[in-house]
């Protein structure tokens, strides 16, 4: 009986070696990858690759498994306490800082290859750097333009800006009064979240709203270069009558059906959108793409990218960093950045023909590519509380005419010191 029971013991601690690894009783490693594609391109694309990457690596098979933006930060918050996140992960540069500061996701200094780091630039990896370390690869991302009705331009002999000579912020609104009158708009502010629209675009004219003092500590300042993107959007609406007042609480898709009924001829948008335009745009109708506004930094824009990390508990970082080495491969890039009809971060990637069409204007978004920086809010701790307690509910009602200008400069920096002082003690 005593050899018996030995016996089974040490059978037991020989399954158990050789599963312990991989947690799977074949000797494969499994590594789940959650991704937040929801466009039936993008989704298709991304398992594609998953489908490839199986095929010649039948030693580590990765498991797609289907997130949602909508619910992803609570989502992974409540993974990564109860201990279930999936090894590699889909978000967005925005939404990591918490979970880098916080160790949930792993350093990947060490575990990227020498070509990935090297093939997107170093303004991209500041978007998912945080302290010391990098916490995601940013591999996605996309610029803010004007969506235009290019039959209403060119009929009314208006300059056509391009990213070679794109239009002033002074221009924008001249041109968008003259647009206007009968009951018709130049321009229509979605602006339901007004906050990283305001932030992002008002780098072009040097703004930074956030500074970082000596003592590393973050505080607002809402100086004249900070001013001129709001104060525009402001006059377009409440002085000019060139904007749309009912559109300032919509969404970007919100704004579509009145775009294509005529009723405005410019909709600031994200690049993307122009996917939602071909396939909801009644037959005839012409649209173009123009580059937003330059200011004194000429056509910089904040963006915060989509990006992938590996979680910090995943017992297979080396091979997931592997994996997301091939889902970067720059032809891989090119297959997901046209399948959400957004630009890759890939220096290599954005040299394909792909991303140079005229058709849906590809080439006019590809152009903006080198001008888009981190967003000014990447890192600061305490931003997610700012933005919803002090900044959007202050941006809508200078936006409506409900408050002027000095009374948004106080809630912004007043208010919004003392949120973020209670994240810097």
């Amino acid at each position: 009986m005593r050899t018996r029971w030995i016996l089974a013991v040490v059978m037991g601690l020989l399954l158990t070696a050789c599963s312990s690894d991989d947690g799977t009783s074949d000797g494969r490693i499994t590594l789940r990858f959650q991704s937040l594609a929801w466009q039936e391109e993008s989704v298709d694309a991304n398992k594609e690759l998953v489908e490839e990457w199986n095929a010649a690596h039948p030693d580590v098979k990765v498991e797609y498994v289907q997130g949602s933006w909508d619910s992803v930060h609570d989502q992974l918050l409540t993974s990564f306490e109860g201990g279930e996140a999936p090894d590699i992960i889909h978000d967005a540069s925005d939404d990591l800082a918490d979970f880098a500061y916080g160790g949930y996701l792993a350093d990947l200094s060490e575990l990227l290859t020498e070509r990935l780091k090297s093939d997107i630039p170093q303004r991209s990896w500041e978007t998912a750097t945080f302290g010391d370390g990098i916490y995601g690869v940013p591999f996605l991302q996309e610029p803010r333009v004007l969506i235009a009705n290019a039959e209403w331009l060119k009929e009314s002999g208006v300059r056509i800006p391009t990213p070679e000579n794109p239009w002033t912020w002074e221009e924008f609104r001249s041109i968008a009064k003259e647009l206007s009158g009968g009951g018709k708009y130049g321009v229509a502010w979605p602006l339901k979240e007004p906050v990283s629209a305001t932030l992002n675009l008002s780098l072009s004219t040097g703004g930074q709203m956030f500074h970082r003092g000596e003592d590393g500590k973050v505080t607002v300042r809402f100086d004249a270069a900070d001013e001129v993107v709001p104060r525009t959007v402001h006059d377009e609406v409440n002085t000019d009558g060139s904007a749309s007042t009912t559109t300032l609480g919509m969404g970007g898709s919100d704004t579509l059906p009145g775009f294509f009924g005529g009723k405005y001829a410019m909709v600031p948008l994200g690049f993307s959108y122009r996917q939602q335009i071909v396939q909801q745009a009644p037959k005839g109708f012409e649209w173009q793409v123009l580059p937003a506004p330059a200011g004194a930094d000429g056509l910089t824009q904040g963006v915060s990218p989509q990006t992938l990390s590996v979680a910090e508990d995943s017992p297979h970082k080396k091979e997931a960093a592997e994996f997301i080495d091939f889902l970067l491969q720059p032809e891989n890039m090119v297959r997901l950045a046209l399948g959400d009809w957004m630009l890759p971060t890939g220096t290599e990637a954005l040299k394909d023909p792909a991303l140079h069409t005229t058709k849906d204007d590809w080439a006019t978004g590809t152009a903006l590519a080198a001008h888009l920086r981190s967003a000014p809010a990447q890192s600061v701790r305490g931003y997610p509380e700012w933005k919803d307690k002090v900044a959007t509910p202050a941006f809508q009602e200078y936006y409506s005419g409900a408050i002027d200008l000095d009374e948004l400069r106080k809630r912004l920096v007043e208010d919004g010191n003392l949120v973020l002082a209670r994240y810097q003690r």
